[in-house]
């Protein structure tokens, strides 16, 4: 077993865990180098079941032979015994990563290759667009909610959040894993040549309630979601088949686009 112990922030192959940034890992100028991080042994397990590459792990010494067990193992198993695994006192790690690790253990993994819109939309029957939300937390609550609640796959635009991002991938407990995904730099109405109908999910005066028998009826159905402040801008509802709402009380103007999300896609849900 090839562990590693550190006693410096220095040490050669840790940096990816910590003075890499976000955009760093990603690597958009050599996209098959690119990277992720994923936290703590059950999101990381996800990851590997679902075929995602690992490269190194980090993690406290108490969990080489605790939480993390199972996981080397198969790492050990797949690549052989000089699989790095590095580990050190608790208080370097949280140092290194810049907060306490949540169960101890980090794993880097290979960025998968990016699907096309064809990949992941033309076997769908409900789908959710990501307009421009930019929030980590919101993304990974997205992604948590669209694998639980029926959704066959999720497209978001360039300017939203990435779903690797750490945050993102904690926050959707490696849901993100589960569900295809993909970019979109076209309009919504180019999901039309898979069969799709479109609804925007917008408070206007031509809205429908979420509960509309129409929405429920379509048989290929793109949900589209809006910024976590000013929602979708007005061309992008233009484009859409269908605006809908979901009715509110108490002089309650909106949900957090995360809690919105669940609700339509329970309410849309595939019959």
């Amino acid at each position: 077993m090839a562990i590693v112990r550190i006693d410096s922030l220095n040490h050669p192959g840790v940096e990816i865990f910590g003075t890499l940034t976000e955009a760093q890992l990603r690597n958009k100028l050599e996209p098959d180098k690119g990277l992720f991080i994923a936290e703590s042994p059950k999101v990381i397990q996800v990851a590997l079941n679902m075929g995602y590459e690992p490269t190194a792990i980090l993690c406290e010494e108490k969990h080489i032979e605790g939480d993390a067990s199972t996981i080397i193992t198969q790492c050990l198993n797949l690549y052989g015994p000089s699989f790095p695994i590095y580990t050190g006192k608790r208080e370097l790690l949280a140092e290194l990563t810049g907060y306490t690790l949540t169960r101890g253990v980090l794993c880097a993994m290979r960025r998968p290759k990016e699907k096309s819109l064809a990949d992941v939309c033309s076997d769908a029957h409900r789908i959710v667009v990501i307009h421009g939300v930019v929030d980590t937390t919101n993304i990974g609550a997205i992604f948590r909610s669209a694998a639980a609640l029926g959704i066959d796959a999720v497209v978001l635009t360039r300017d939203s959040c990435d779903p690797l991002n750490r945050r993102a991938v904690r926050v959707s407990m490696g849901s993100v894993f589960l569900i295809p995904w993909t970019w979109m730099d076209e309009s919504v109405s180019y999901l039309g040549q898979w069969g799709f109908r479109t609804v925007a999910m917008a408070l206007t005066d031509q809205s429908v309630a979420i509960d509309d028998e129409r929405l429920k009826s379509e048989e290929r159905l793109a949900i589209v979601m809006g910024t976590e402040g000013d929602g979708l801008p007005c061309e992008i509802i233009a484009a859409c088949d269908y605006v809908a709402r979901i009715p509110m009380w108490n002089n309650v103007d909106s949900l957090n686009v995360a809690a919105a999300s669940a609700v339509a896609f329970w309410e849309l849900r595939r019959r």
